[in-house]
């Protein structure tokens, strides 16, 4: 890939194309973990190349655990991305966190069951951290275009991370709210954690559908709910987009782009061969002899 990427959204319910695009070039590319859930598409948006991955595949037909997380994420990597937005539906665990209203999170809680959060594995040993799960620079430049586009939009909050694709029961989203959940949805986790392994800025445009099933005076969530929710807020999220295209800089140095700096320990001479080559796009800057 020769063309720089200013930045990649992940589209998840409600958000499956950017229509403002120009330009634009279809990618299908193959990773070494399977191929990503649809062909990933490059465009011009304010004069930059923006890149757009549909999360649930073209017509939404990929449930949030079959989600191919480390297929999406090394295809963007594969395009040189070093900055991806997420935008996903969610449910609210919080009064203050109204449907229609936008958070953008600075914390995440994994409570999914058995995917795989990792790329590492097969020989080699990585330990990311993931203290601050989003990158704090991209998160306030995300609340600044959705602030700036007219959003009721929140900085801030721990989302979780369920397995779904059922939603809630009453008793556990009670639980999650005395656990001090803020947001809940099912596609965040492994994915930031897969960015931070990718050296990627990583932040979450998080559209409140609905306050999941906890609230004693609205309705319990309903796929309908979450989609009426959605339509009304797609084209502040396209916008919010539009204003990060054209105000994001070129270049902007991050701790998440040296994460691996500190996370590999395996001795780089028992590395087996094809997990060195697998994992390369990664590694190679460490590693190269």
């Amino acid at each position: 890939m020769t063309e720089t990427i200013h930045f990649a959204v992940i589209g998840g319910s409600g958000l499956y194309s950017m229509p403002a695009l120009t330009n634009v070039q279809e990618h299908v590319i193959f990773t070494p973990f399977g191929n990503p859930s649809s062909p990933i598409v490059v465009g011009t948006l304010e004069g930059k190349r923006i890149a757009f991955l549909a999360r649930h595949g073209i017509g939404h037909f990929i449930m949030p655990g079959e989600v191919n997380y480390r297929a999406n994420i090394y295809a963007l990597k594969k395009l040189g991305v070093k900055r991806v937005i997420s935008v996903s539906a969610c449910g609210s665990l919080r009064e203050d966190y109204a449907p229609g209203h936008i958070v953008v999170p600075d914390q995440l809680f994994d409570h999914t069951k058995g995917r795989t959060s990792s790329f590492f594995g097969y020989g080699m040993v990585a330990h990311v951290g993931v203290a601050d799960p989003f990158c704090n620079t991209l998160s306030a430049q995300v609340y600044d275009a959705v602030k700036q586009a007219g959003g009721s939009v929140h900085r801030g909050g721990t989302f979780i991370t369920i397995e779904g694709p059922r939603f809630s029961t009453k008793a556990e989203s009670n639980v999650y709210r005395a656990w001090g959940m803020s947001i809940i949805g099912m596609t965040a986790s492994p994915e930031a954690f897969l960015a931070r392994e990718a050296e990627m800025c990583y932040a979450v445009m998080a559209h409140v559908t609905d306050y999941d099933v906890w609230h004693v005076s609205a309705e319990p969530v309903t796929v309908e709910m979450v989609i009426q929710t959605l339509n009304q807020n797609t084209q502040l999220a396209q916008e919010a987009l539009r204003l990060l295209a054209a105000s994001l800089p070129e270049e902007q140095p991050c701790t998440c782009q040296n994460a691996l700096a500190t996370a590999l320990i395996t001795n780089p001479a028992v590395i087996p061969a094809e997990t060195r080559k697998t994992l390369g796009l990664l590694v190679d800057k460490y590693l190269a002899a």
